[in-house]
């Protein structure tokens, strides 16, 4: 075969150098070509990170074994010989910047694997890496120099646990300033200035929210072809809002991360909530930065209680397993009922009457309700079905107001309902029925008490008690940096401490580690949590559209109002695809329905990974739980590149 010349950039041989040129034949592997550059460059160094990287192909050649003939290479190819890993700029939720090592050859989904793995953050296939928002920076804006911890020296660990040492896993505890860095990155930041969330980026409205969520890079390509080049900026973030088995032992950079996440995105106002909810999400931080300096960090265990605490665990599942058989012969026999006098009122139909008075009843995942409590047994006004609806609260604890507002689905869009309950216990069984309803589960449920339990918890969390004493009035406790800036434009700091004190009485008993899992718990009770919003024009619609994306939900949302036009859940789903010609989503769901949609603000690909990325959460198990199933998750997020 004819030989002829390939020219190869060997970064090492630094910018200025020309490319070398290779003697080389068309049936020659790409190994072949590897040794032939390392034996041309004279350099004495460990090559084995190496791999060669096709620039106008824009692709990693990584098959040593392929010929040249086979990977379709010719001698106008250029290509470039260059490490797999290189130094990353990572973003992190609780504002820390770090420089580690990450690969750039495998796809995003793996890089973010070996990540985690080094920050020792279990269930990487929760988050992702997206690029940063352009911040407008002002003339007058000093460039603040954002303080980079260097990481890049980090031994990338293969092993899936790492080994601890004094409560830290052991690549960290090599020097003190890793050390330093472990610290940071597993206890929680101190408040940010009040003036500081002000300048901060705050999504205006959905189409902000949208622009934001089209940034994700794609999990089934490399970071270099997708652009991401040596010492770029990324972010790591919680993409997928569905947590799986969160164990503070093991867990302690996971749950920080996490709450700093949740604490920005309430700061924010990327996700809405109410007065009183703002209030107890300030006494949490306050009492969170207070436990943090006071509380020694790293939770020490030994290794023998760690056993006995597996061995539990693995009882506890066998006993529930074994007791679930007679609890179907106990819900066959009696499934319990809720019955009460309640207050309803729908919004859409066109009367201006507030709430009347019927006697209701939740038999399954029904409400049903009648004039009064003789009619009971006779025929209903009307029967609503919620299996698969939306369930908010609307309660004001000060004002005696407890409601639920649900969205049925229904042939057309969504019926709005408000039901008003009488106090607090009566509004915690119904709330707590509503919601498993919507889940398709029914009162006989072991969870029913446990939901009712939660939701009681809540309420009592955001009374006041005025007979308790005032707490101390903290010197250092700045009450305008733990609440949003619409908060702080309304009320001045003097008015908020008391409140914020008022609602940390309720909360001061809290361990440092139970009020992290409380604040996660309030934020995941929210009616927005978790919902990344598209743009999208759906098919046969004139007008652009938002799709909100959950983790067992799709929703419709009119962008002109943002009200909720329909819900469709996944667990009605029977097939989803995307024709990649015209870039649309096409999904069926039971009962013949059947919606098509476009994307505007973001690429259908990030949108079919969402989609196929919450049905892969939806399918851990606790047997499966070490081993992750890469080669599932790429099946039903990769789309055609990965088939």
């Amino acid at each position: 075969m004819a030989a002829w010349d390939l020219s190869v950039t060997v970064e090492e041989l630094g910018p200025e150098a020309p490319p070398l040129s290779i003697s080389v034949t068309s049936d020659l592997h790409i190994g072949g070509v590897i040794l032939k550059i390392v034996e041309k460059t004279q350099m004495k160094k460990d090559w084995s990170d190496h791999a060669l990287w096709w620039e106008q192909k824009q692709q990693w050649l990584l098959r040593p074994a392929w010929t040249l003939d086979k990977c379709g290479i010719h001698a106008d190819a250029r290509l470039s010989f260059t490490p797999q890993h290189k130094p990353l700029l990572l973003g992190l939720p609780n504002g820390v910047s770090l420089r580690l090592r990450a690969c750039f050859s495998g796809p995003v989904f793996r890089t973010v694997m070996g990540i985690c793995r080094v920050l020792n953050i279990r269930h990487p296939e929760e988050l992702s890496l997206l690029r940063p928002v352009e911040e407008k920076k002002k003339k007058k804006d000093k460039e603040a120099a954002v303080e980079v911890y260097d990481l890049t020296e980090v031994p990338l660990t293969s092993a899936s646990v790492p080994s601890l040492y004094n409560g830290m896993p052991a690549h960290f505890a090599d020097s003190l300033q890793t050390e330093a860095v472990y610290k940071m990155l597993s206890s929680t930041q101190p408040a940010p200035a009040p003036e500081n969330i002000a300048k901060m980026y705050r999504p205006a409205s959905v189409v902000d929210k949208a622009h934001i969520h089209s940034r994700w890079l794609d999990s089934s390509r490399s970071l270099l072809q997708q652009g991401v080049q040596e010492n770029d900026r990324l972010w790591l973030r919680f993409k997928y809002y569905s947590f799986y088995d969160l164990e503070p032992k093991y867990d302690i950079v996971r749950l920080t991360q996490l709450y700093e996440q949740a604490r920005w995105a309430v700061l924010l106002e990327d996700i809405d909530c109410t007065e009183e909810e703002m209030m107890l999400f300030g006494a949490l931080q306050y009492h969170i930065s207070k436990a943090t300096q006071s509380e020694p960090q790293a939770v020490k265990s030994s290794p023998a209680m760690d056993d006995l605490d597996s061995a539990l665990q693995c009882l506890e599942v066998k006993m529930e397993g074994e007791s679930s058989s007679l609890d179907m012969l106990d819900t066959m026999t009696t499934a319990p009922e809720l019955h009460d006098y309640l207050k309803i009122f729908r919004p859409k139909r066109l009367t201006l009457k507030g709430y009347k008075q019927y006697w209701f009843a939740f038999k399954d995942t029904s409400i049903s309700y009648y004039k009064s409590k003789e009619e009971g047994f006779g025929e209903p006004i009307q029967q609503m079905n919620l299996k698969g609806c939306e369930v908010a609260p609307d309660v004001n604890v000060a004002g005696q107001k407890f409601c639920i507002k649900l969205l049925i689905p229904a042939p057309e869009g969504m019926n709005e309902v408000y039901l008003r309950c009488e106090n607090e216990n009566q509004y915690s069984q119904w709330m707590a029925a509503c919601r498993l309803a919507s889940k398709g589960k029914n009162l006989a449920d072991s969870s029913f008490s446990s939901e009712v339990k939660s939701i009681q918890a809540f309420l009592s969390m955001q009374h006041s008690n005025p007979g308790a004493q005032s707490a101390q009035a903290d010197e250092s406790i700045n009450t305008q940096s733990l609440v949003s800036p619409r908060y702080q434009k309304k009320y001045k700091a003097k008015q908020l401490t008391p409140r914020i004190l008022e609602a940390y009485q309720n909360i001061a008993q809290l361990s440092l580690i139970e009020a992290i899992l409380k604040f996660l718990q309030i934020w995941q009770a929210l009616p927005d949590f978790g919902v990344s919003y598209f743009v999208v024009r759906f098919k046969g619609s004139r007008k652009d559209e938002v799709l909100g994306i959950a983790n067992n939900r799709l929703i419709r949302i009119d962008l002109g109002v943002g009200d909720v036009v329909k819900t469709w859940r996944y667990n009605n789903m029977r097939q989803w695809n995307v024709n990649w010609d015209i870039k649309q989503v096409a999904i069926e769901f039971d009962g013949n329905i059947n919606i098509a949609f476009s994307c505007v603000t973001a690429n259908c690909k990030i949108v079919h990974e969402y989609i196929g990325g919450y049905i892969f959460m939806s399918t851990r198990s606790r047997e499966q739980s070490e081993t992750l199933n890469e080669e599932l998750f790429h099946k039903l997020t990769g789309g055609h590149e990965a088939l």
